[in-house]
C-alpha cells in the first residue's frame, strides 16, 4: 500500500515537492487554507485587469527548466516565457536614469558610459559570480542543510576569502559611481539581506541578473504555478483547497496525520510547506523545535507595502520593471533591518505587466503593481497605506513628469496584516529568513524536525532560502530526503 503525505500548503515549495513525492510512489494531498493555490503567487482579476498579487520577476530560468526536466518535459510545454528588453530601467531622479539592457556586452557598454574603465571590471565581477553560480545554484543550493561539510568542496575552499568578504565591499572597492553600485548591490535583496550583510560569495545574484537575464511568463508568474499544478494533478496528487489545518495530530513523538477544518486526516507523513513557526504552533510546546526567542532572534528578509493600481490610460517614461532608487539605498536599508521603523523616504519598486503583456490590462490602459519594501511586524494602517501610496505616486510623477493620480481607476493594497491573515506569515514577512552567513544552508531550520518522527517541512524558511527558485529547490531537497528515509 502506497505510503501517505498530507502536506501544509499549496505554494510553490509544496507544489514541486508533491510532484517528486506522487512520482515516487507516493499517495499526496495538498490541503490549501486558500480558496486559490499558489500560496503567496495568486492573481487579483479585476474589472478587465490582471495583477500578480505574489512574485513577479522570473530570474534562474535553468532552475524552473530543470524541474521540469526532472518529469520529463519541459516549461515551454506548459507555458511561454519572453525576455525581456530592457530587462529594467533604475531611476535616480529627474533625468537620471539607467536602462538595463537584456545582454551582458550592451551592460558593460553603458557602465563604460557612466564610468570609464568600469566595463571590463564589469566582464570580470560577471566572470567571478558566474563561477560561484555554477557552485552554488548548480550543486550547493541541493544539498539538505544536515552539515557544514556540505559547504566544503573543492572548489568552494578556493572562495573561503568570499565567505568573510561582504558584497557591498566588493561593490564600491571595484566601482565608484554610486548608482552603479546600487544596480550592483540591487540583486541581493532577492536574498532578503542587506548587501553590506551578504557575503561576497553572494554575487551569483549578479550572474542570474546580466549573465542569464529577465524573463516573463506569457499571462504572468501564476501561469508557472498553474503549470505546477497540471504536472501534479497528472502525477496522481490530490489537492483540496479552503483547507484550513488546525493541528499535527501526534502519537507520542510521531507525527499520524492532520486535523483539517474539524476532520482528522492520518497520515504517514506530514510536510508542511506552510510558515514554519506556525506549522509549529500546531504542535504541543514539547514537540516544538525552536522557541519564540529563537525566531525573534532571527533576521527576517522584509515584508512589503504592495499596491496593485488599474489606470485609465497608458503610462509613460516606465519600462514593465522599474526600480526607485532617487532616495539614499543605505537610509532605508537600515529602516528595515536595524531601526525596523517605517520609512521616512522609500525606494520602491514598480512592475508594469502590460508594458509587454497585453493580456493584464484592457487596450489603451496599464496595469501597474507597487512595492515598497519594509521591516516585518510594522503597524499597519489604512492611513499609513494611503500616505505611502500618496509619496510613491508624487515621486512617480515628478520623475517621469507625467500626471497620473486622476487616472487611477481603483487600487488594492496588501500588507503586514494581509501576510499574517493570508499566509499565517511570521512578523508579516514576504520573502522568509534572509541569506546572511549566520542563516545559511545548515543553520537555517531544518528540514526534517528533531522532535516529532515523520515530520517534515519545505520553503524559504528553511534550505535554501527565498525565491522563487530556491522554493521550487527546497521542494526536491525535502522529498529527496523523505524518499531516502523511508525506502520506498
Amino acid at each position: 500500500m502506497k505510503k501517505k503525505i498530507s502536506v501544509i500548503g499549496s505554494g510553490f515549495s509544496s507544489l514541486a515537492a508533491s510532484c517528486y513525492l506522487a512520482k515516487a510512489g507516493y499517495d499526496v494531498t495538498i490541503y490549501e487554507k486558500n480558496h486559490t493555490i499558489g500560496g503567496r503567487a495568486r492573481q487579483l482579476h479585476k474589472e478587465g485587469f490582471t495583477f500578480d498579487i505574489g512574485p513577479t520577476w522570473y530570474w534562474m530560468p535553468d532552475v524552473f527548466e530543470r524541474f521540469f526536466n526532472d518529469f520529463g518535459t519541459s516549461s515551454k510545454n506548459f507555458y511561454q516565457l519572453e525576455k525581456l528588453s530592457p530587462a529594467y530601467k533604475v531611476y535616480f531622479g529627474n533625468n537620471d536614469t539607467i536602462t538595463i539592457d537584456d545582454n551582458l556586452q550592451a551592460i558593460c557598454n553603458t557602465f563604460e558610459n557612466i564610468e570609464k574603465g568600469s566595463g571590463a571590471k564589469l566582464k570580470r565581477f560577471i566572470e567571478s559570480a558566474q563561477s560561484n553560480y555554477d557552485i552554488a545554484i548548480k550543486d550547493l543550493v541541493y544539498r539538505p542543510g544536515d552539515s557544514i561539510l556540505e559547504l566544503i568542496t573543492p572548489q568552494t575552499a578556493l572562495k573561503v576569502n568570499q565567505f568573510f568578504s561582504t558584497i557591498t565591499k566588493d561593490v564600491k572597492s571595484t566601482f565608484k559611481d554610486g548608482r552603479l553600485q546600487q544596480i550592483l548591490e540591487f540583486p541581493v535583496l532577492f536574498l532578503g539581506a542587506k548587501p553590506s550583510n551578504t557575503p561576497s560569495f553572494y554575487n551569483f545574484m549578479n550572474y542570474a541578473d546580466f549573465g542569464l537575464g529577465t524573463w516573463h511568463p506569457v499571462g504572468g508568474m501564476y501561469k508557472v504555478v498553474e503549470a505546477m499544478h497540471q504536472l501534479a494533478v497528472s502525477l496522481g496528487v490530490k489537492i483540496k483547497t479552503n483547507s484550513n489545518v488546525e493541528q499535527i495530530i501526534t502519537n507520542g513523538n510521531v507525527a499520524k496525520g492532520i486535523l483539517v477544518n474539524g476532520e482528522s486526516i492520518e497520515s504517514d507523513f506530514v510536510l508542511s510547506g506552510a510558515d514554519y513557526h506556525f506549522t509549529e504552533t500546531l504542535l504541543p510546546n514539547t514537540l516544538r523545535q525552536y522557541s519564540e526567542k529563537y525566531w525573534k532572534s532571527r533576521v527576517f528578509a522584509p515584508s512589503s507595502l504592495l499596491f496593485y493600481v488599474a489606470f485609465d490610460k497608458k503610462i509613460d517614461n516606465v519600462e514593465h520593471h522599474s526600480l526607485f532608487f532617487d532616495v539614499p539605498f543605505d537610509k532605508h536599508a537600515e529602516e528595515i533591518y536595524d531601526t525596523k521603523n517605517w520609512p521616512e523616504a522609500p525606494l520602491f519598486y514598480a512592475s508594469f505587466p502590460s508594458k509587454t503583456d497585453h493580456s493584464f490590462a484592457p487596450q489603451g490602459k496599464e496595469a501597474a503593481i507597487f512595492l515598497i519594501p519594509i521591516a516585518i511586524d510594522l503597524e499597519d494602517t489604512p492611513q499609513l497605506r494611503e500616505k505611502y501610496f500618496d509619496m510613491i505616486i508624487s515621486r512617480l510623477e515628478k520623475i517621469t513628469q507625467q500626471s497620473v493620480k486622476n487616472s487611477i481607476i481603483f487600487k488594492e493594497s496588501f500588507c503586514v496584516n494581509d501576510f499574517k491573515e493570508e499566509y499565517n506569515s511570521y512578523g508579516g514577512n514576504a520573502y522568509g529568513l534572509a541569506n546572511i552567513l549566520t542563516q545559511t544552508a545548515f543553520l537555517r531550520p531544518k528540514i526534517k524536525s528533531k522532535k516529532v518522527h515523520n515530520l517534515f517541512f519545505t520553503g524559504q524558511l528553511t534550505v535554501p532560502g527565498p525565491g522563487v527558485p530556491p522554493s521550487l529547490i527546497s521542494g526536491k531537497i525535502v522529498s529527496e530526503k523523505i524518499i531516502k528515509e523511508t525506502k520506498l
